[in-house]
């Protein structure tokens, strides 16, 4: 959302003034927030850059260092600030933003239950929908994450559309001052099966409930509650999964006399089907010869990054169907007889950790010998 002029306004800022707050994009994976100041300077790698050479100029400028290299200066738009912001927790990403803003049909005016509140990746998105008469009442248990995320939307000057508060809503529910009000409630705990009675009470008669789990059981169990006579409130239920795929697409010469097996030869029937050698993504390479055997293609491959999502959350499935792996003798005291229970999941330095949701105690296992006992 672009900072706006005023309180519960959608004026917004096209110029930047002292005090505002920037996105600084170097490149497409190298951004940071900076908060304009008329005395201070930026330093990177690029230079020093003068923050008063920004004041009054619109956003999207390009702005140049002392060595002649230059920046853009970006709005902090929700998009933006996702992949700028403090990870205080996991946060949802713009793939899962976008869907659930969609499904919870957020529009300008709406009444927003959210909890918990965590590092406000999903709350920036949530307060940009519902503005300028709408607002979003945001709760989460730990008190230093809630002042982070208020600080954080001082920032963002979304603070007027946002109300954080300080409260554990799997024990305690939501605040019976709210009831009846909200048109969505979104839950993202680790148990939100405990929040749903209180979520139903929330809500209005044709409002929207959404709950974001990592794991397929803690799914499982919350669908069983939302389908319970106790309940009795809720109708087409549903359970997604969004991947999203990245894909770099670039244009390359590559030398075609190195194919091998390609055929030009026709038939009666046409250009004959022909076979090449299979090269992976990591084997293309740029040619620059300039003869007639060297051809411009535009290719569009996978991005490193989205292969590695995908690794993670395949190696995931497997330990997650293969139970036996849990009870292994060589697994500490801790992690026997885990089965059923939920389980967070990360990679790190080739380790995968998965997180007991009940004790919060953390697992190790390689993922090389997960496989292997997996076979």
């Amino acid at each position: 959302m672009l900072p706006t002029e005023s309180k519960k306004a959608l004026s917004f800022k096209r110029y930047i003034e002292d005090g505002d707050l920037v996105i600084v994009y170097e490149r497409h994976d190298v951004m940071k927030p900076v908060k304009v100041s008329k005395d201070a300077v930026l330093q990177n790698r690029f230079g020093v850059y003068k923050h008063s050479d920004w004041i009054g100029k619109p956003l999207g400028t390009k702005v140049f260092s002392n060595k002649g290299k230059f920046v853009y200066l970006l709005a902090p738009t929700p998009e933006l600030w996702t992949l700028v912001l403090s990870h205080r927790t996991q946060i949802l990403y713009i793939a899962d933003i976008s869907f659930v803003v969609m499904y919870l049909e957020v529009v300008p005016g709406c009444v927003v239950l959210e909890s918990g509140t965590g590092s406000g990746s999903l709350s920036t998105s949530l307060a940009r929908a519902v503005a300028p008469t709408g607002h979003v009442y945001s709760f989460d248990f730990h008190e230093q994450r809630a002042v982070s995320a208020r600080e954080d939307f001082e920032k963002t000057g979304i603070s007027s559309l946002v109300t954080v508060e300080v409260r554990d809503i799997q024990g305690e529910g939501f605040p019976e001052k709210l009831s009846g009000l909200a048109d969505s409630v979104f839950l993202d705990l680790p148990q939100p099966w405990l929040a749903v009675p209180s979520a139903a009470k929330m809500l209005k008669q044709d409002g929207v409930l959404c709950s974001f789990s990592p794991c397929i059981e803690q799914v499982q169990r919350t669908c069983e509650v939302l389908r319970s006579d106790f309940i009795g409130k809720f109708s087409e239920i549903r359970t997604f999964e969004v991947l999203l795929r990245t894909y770099e697409v670039k244009e390359v010469k590559m030398d075609t006399s190195s194919m091998v097996g390609e055929s030009h030869e026709e038939d009666n029937e046409g250009m004959r089907p022909c076979k090449r050698k299979h090269r992976s993504n990591e084997d293309v390479t740029v040619s620059q010869d300039n003869s007639s055997n060297a051809t411009s293609v535009v290719m569009a491959r996978p991005c490193s990054e989205a292969r590695a999502v995908l690794a993670g959350y395949i190696a995931w499935r497997t330990v997650n169907s293969t139970p036996a792996l849990f009870s292994d003798e060589s697994l500490p005291a801790e992690a026997k007889d885990k089965q059923g229970l939920d389980y967070k999941r990360k990679m790190d330095d080739g380790l995968w950790t998965f997180v007991d949701m009940a004790s919060g105690r953390y697992l190790w296992r390689n993922l090389k010998e997960m496989r292997e006992n997996s076979q």
